[in-house]
């Protein structure tokens, strides 16, 4: 079984846990994706929500990340949902949120922090 095909059944039992364990905030995944990363470089995903902090996995611009909906500065993604992709962006540009990640790519999900300037609503 390829890298992917791990990931998305990884993805589809942890759905499935959540969608068993009832309608919530703290169990839902929002669908974002890295973006206006300058050429060359990639997005670091953080153990703490701080650029100091061990960095953890990175991805390029294009990739679709499971946020958990935590933010910093007590922003949930989640409650954005129903605003303009503009005011979404704009809401969490300075803050940190947490991924739901597999960094090593062994099944082992874990979550990690990016920063709000490099990521965006996936569309």
């Amino acid at each position: 079984m390829n890298i992917f095909s791990r990931t998305a059944a990884a993805l589809a039992v942890a759905a499935m846990t959540l969608a068993n364990a009832g309608q919530s905030h703290a169990t839902a995944f929002a669908a974002w994706q890295v973006a206006n990363v300058p050429f060359g470089d990639t997005l670091n995903v953080r153990k703490y929500p701080s650029g100091t902090s061990q960095k953890q996995a990175a991805y390029p611009n294009g990739t679709v990340l499971q946020m958990t909906g935590k933010c910093t500065g007590g922003i949930n993604l989640l409650d954005l949902a129903d605003h303009s992709y503009w005011q979404q962006k704009q809401k969490i540009r300075h803050h940190w949120c947490q991924v739901w990640h597999d960094p090593a790519q062994n099944g082992q999900f874990v979550t990690g922090w990016v920063y709000g300037k490099y990521i965006t609503p996936f569309q």
